[in-house]
């Protein structure tokens, strides 16, 4: 099978999973294009039967903002062409379902019929969506694909809820690739960072307010009272800079390390003992079910599709928003008691297993042959 994949080239989620996706369907022997602006970040080595093609946009002083959306229909329209692709996988609902529908319009004037296939990934949908301006394209977008997938059940719901939709949308959940993420055996560096057999939680996100990343901290600090323990903070984003300051006027900050961006997160995951996760909304929970398949029991929010991946009281426990003294407690009794520990870390990695990466894309192809089919 010869097939496209849209998406945008960044670490977010949506950016990931379709290139991850794609990567492995290449493994699988079929021929994946990607399009984007720039390579994806996780296309950073050859591998068979994948190829990029990037979306150039004109430089023109009559543009004051690049027409990237048609400059991305004309792109899809080429390959489609000379690549001879059978479906169409497009990650994000704008621009890329409308670029691609474009696309497909143009196609159909020359005879030739591309199925478009639309994940929608939570942002596109909880916030960009919700724009005034975007809803009617949205919610066009959604309605004209010939397939729609949402990361979760959540997200489907809150799609039903916000748009307009007339067609049923499948749920296909985010995945885990085990060749990656499991844990490693890095009892040197677990020593490094905690000498003294310190408990170690970690937060990893981009560090937007949704995030709560300060809720982070309070939770941590509060665990940190009754175990020894520390606090690995994995990424960036424009709250990190408030968050290292408020860190430093909290008793705990010493117990407090700020890692930055890192491309082995999975090596990082391997040593820790407990994942915190307090955001104010989240579509999935990507990052959390890294932790689990990592053998990290996880404390979180019960926002949106994260209790689809977090079963209270099985793989971790799950609060209200902003609820920091039930997250804090909830880690203390998982910390607590080694054996209790334990029990959490294999039920995590049990739950993860059901993600697994080849049974998602089983999905996913099973999608796209009933769209070439019809």
């Amino acid at each position: 099978m010869n097939i496209g994949i849209v998406c945008y080239p960044t670490f977010g989620g949506s950016g990931v999973l379709a290139t991850e996706l794609g990567k492995a369907l290449a493994t699988r022997g079929h021929q994946v294009h990607f399009i984007s602006y720039n390579q994806p970040a996780r296309l950073d080595f050859f591998t068979e039967n994948v190829f990029y093609h990037e979306v150039s946009i004109l430089k023109y002083p009559l543009f004051e903002y690049a027409p990237y959306e048609t400059a991305l229909a004309g792109v899809i329209v080429d390959v489609v062409k000379t690549a001879n692709l059978d479906v169409l996988h497009v990650h994000y609902a704008i621009p890329h379902a409308s670029a691609a529908l474009l696309a497909k319009s143009i196609l159909s004037e020359e005879g030739l019929n591309i199925p478009v296939i639309t994940t929608l990934h939570g942002t596109d949908i909880t916030l960009v969506g919700r724009e005034a301006t975007f809803e009617p394209v949205v919610s066009w977008s959604i309605n004209q694909s010939d397939a729609v997938t949402a990361v979760s059940q959540s997200l489907k719901n809150d799609t039903l809820e916000h748009f307009n939709i007339k067609r049923e949308i499948d749920v296909v959940p985010n995945f885990i690739d085990f060749t990656r993420f499991n844990k490693q055996p890095k009892e040197h560096f677990k020593k490094a960072i905690a000498p003294n057999g310190e408990k170690i939680l970690v937060h990893t996100s981009n560090f937007r307010k949704v995030k709560r990343v300060e809720d982070v901290v309070s939770v941590f600090c509060l665990v940190n009272q009754k175990i020894p323990s520390r606090l690995l903070m994995i990424g960036d984003g424009p709250e990190r800079s408030h968050i290292e300051k408020i860190s430093r006027e909290m008793e705990c900050h010493g117990s407090i390390t700020f890692l930055g961006k890192q491309e082995a997160v999975e090596e990082i995951l391997s040593v820790c003992d407990l994942f915190i996760l307090p955001s104010e909304t989240e579509s999935f929970g990507l990052a959390a079910l890294e932790a689990m398949a990592c053998e990290v029991p996880v404390i979180s929010s019960n926002a949106g599709g994260i209790p689809e991946v977090n079963v209270h009281g099985v793989t971790g426990y799950l609060s209200n928003v902003g609820d920091v003294a039930d997250m804090a407690k909830n880690a203390i009794k998982v910390l607590e008691n080694e054996e209790v520990l334990k029990t959490f870390k294999r039920n995590a990695l049990s739950r993860a297993k059901e993600f697994d990466l080849d049974k998602i894309m089983n999905d996913y192809l099973e999608i796209y042959r009933r769209c070439i089919q019809s």
